[in-house]
């Protein structure tokens, strides 16, 4: 099989916005980025939702006490994951202005089990199914990148290793990556535009909208 031409890597972020999925559209591989350290006050495992007063509120998904340097990969959930996350969708009305479309993101949604990659793995293949993208995915932990190498320089390893030609991101990394460094390794590193859609999880978009209508936003 020929190498991919461009890859895109990224932390697996929880019901992220709809700009996130503008990577899966972009790109020929999306590396599911798991082999660094959880981001306590980041995406991988709470989003904001619109409650049924129409307020904002988080949603988290509940995870077993780790280390502060746990790895996204090592996350697990605990014993009652299921019965805790059922209790803190409560708040949240899930009714779908098109059930039959949103049915299976919701079935993901409500369905906590395995490991929490895995489960975020399986809600991000069903939100991509509903945009209309293809998935092609892997977990940068399968590569066995060294410890050692961080940030600009795993990213890199990881394009090196799947004979990537073209590596993608979201605008927010022009200020994280260099790209004449990529264009040593032989890399061509390309940035999103700018992204002026809602920034709210798509999982409202998913809600409150015709579905063909989000597909067109990644055709």
């Amino acid at each position: 099989m020929a190498p991919p031409l461009t890859v895109a890597i990224m932390q697996p972020y929880f019901l992220p916005y709809a700009g996130y999925f503008r990577l899966f559209a972009a790109s020929d591989l999306f590396v599911i980025y798991d082999c660094v350290q959880f981001p306590r006050r980041g995406w991988v495992h709470r989003n904001r939702l619109i409650d049924r007063s129409g307020a904002e509120r988080w949603l988290t998904l509940p995870l077993e006490k780790a280390p502060q340097d746990v790895l996204i990969r090592d996350l697990r959930f605990p014993s009652d994951a299921a019965e805790l996350l059922a209790d803190r969708l409560r708040p949240f009305s899930l009714a779908a202005k098109d059930p039959a479309s949103a049915e299976p993101v919701l079935t993901a949604l409500r369905q906590i089990q395995d490991s929490p990659v895995d489960y975020i793995e399986r809600l991000l293949e069903r939100i991509v199914a509903y945009c209309g993208i293809g998935w092609n995915v892997l977990r940068s932990s399968s590569l066995n990148v060294p410890a050692e190498l961080r940030g600009q320089d795993r990213i890199l390893e990881i394009a090196r290793r799947l004979g990537a030609r073209r590596y993608v991101n979201s605008p927010g990394g022009r200020e994280l990556y260099d790209p004449a460094v990529f264009a040593d390794a032989g890399i061509e590193l390309r940035f999103l535009p700018d992204y002026g859609g809602p920034t709210l999880s798509i999982l409202e978009r998913i809600l409150r909208e015709d579905p063909d209508a989000l597909a067109r936003e990644f055709a």
